[in-house]
């Protein structure tokens, strides 16, 4: 199906109860004018090109009002070339982050056949992978080229989404990119509020579909989204073993000090 036969019919999948709201059309421009400036810089051509991040950036903070969401940053976000890993709550995640760093995403190989934001993630630069099969090492070098060429790189190293209440699993072996490429890793950790203080429980994505959680999440109150950028890690020395448990722990740790912080319970 055509790009544009998927816009004109965007609108009638977040259709309820027989009634178009105002923000299913202010979704569905929003995701149009994504492909309007993949299209004008001609993204497609090179989707890696680090000067891409600001038009991914650009789209990402016209997404994020339209998701009705503040994006709080605590602390400042670093500019010097590293891995990039965060909690995974979300789809969400990727449009919170694109607003706070500018970096290319790795996501899962099932989000590029997703409609119309598999296509714009395609489009726009990500990286996907499939979990469990050879890609791995494939993925591991790729990120590692893009690392040394000073192109940042962010994936969520849980590798399956959660409710945002503790860190899962981390799944290191993509962390070995950071050690082969001589680069840092920068954590970078999220947690949704309420307007009552506490984590949201509307915004994770867990068991539906990405269409019945784009619907809950574009009706729900005003959620703020609080990013904890960690000091960066120094790849030197470490085996992805170690790598991967320093990761695991301050990811565990940071994440509790984030709750402490913005959390009213």
């Amino acid at each position: 199906m055509k790009i544009l036969d998927k816009l004109t019919q965007l609108p009638n999948t977040l259709k309820r109860g027989g009634h178009l709201s105002s923000k299913s059309v202010q979704t569905a421009m929003t995701l149009g004018h994504g492909f309007y400036l993949i299209a004008r810089h001609q993204m497609y051509k090179s989707p890696n090109d680090v000067k891409n991040t600001a038009h991914i950036q650009y789209f990402c903070k016209k997404m994020i009002k339209v998701l009705n969401m503040q994006v709080k940053v605590h602390g400042d976000i670093p500019s010097q070339p590293a891995l990039w890993v965060s909690n995974h709550i979300s789809w969400v995640d990727i449009v919170v982050l694109g607003v706070a760093a500018r970096v290319f995403f790795l996501a899962k190989a099932e989000i590029a056949k997703w409609p119309l934001i598999g296509t714009l993630a395609k489009s726009a630069g990500t990286l996907f992978i499939q979990r469990g099969s050879g890609d791995t090492l494939k993925i591991r070098d790729q990120i590692a080229d893009f690392l040394r060429q000073d192109v940042p790189v962010l994936f969520f190293p849980e590798a399956t989404t959660g409710d945002g209440t503790k860190i899962k699993k981390v799944h290191g072996r993509l962390l070995g990119a950071a050690i082969d490429a001589q680069r840092p890793v920068q954590i970078c950790l999220l947690a949704y509020v309420n307007q009552q203080g506490e984590l949201d429980k509307i915004v994770p994505y867990i068991d539906e579909s990405i269409i019945e959680n784009l619907i809950e999440v574009l009706q729900m109150q005003q959620v703020t989204v609080h990013v904890l950028p960690l000091p960066a890690i120094d790849s030197t020395g470490h085996d992805v073993e170690s790598l991967t448990q320093l990761v695991q722990q301050n990811m565990t740790v940071g994440l509790a000090e984030l709750h402490q912080k913005v959390l009213k319970n």
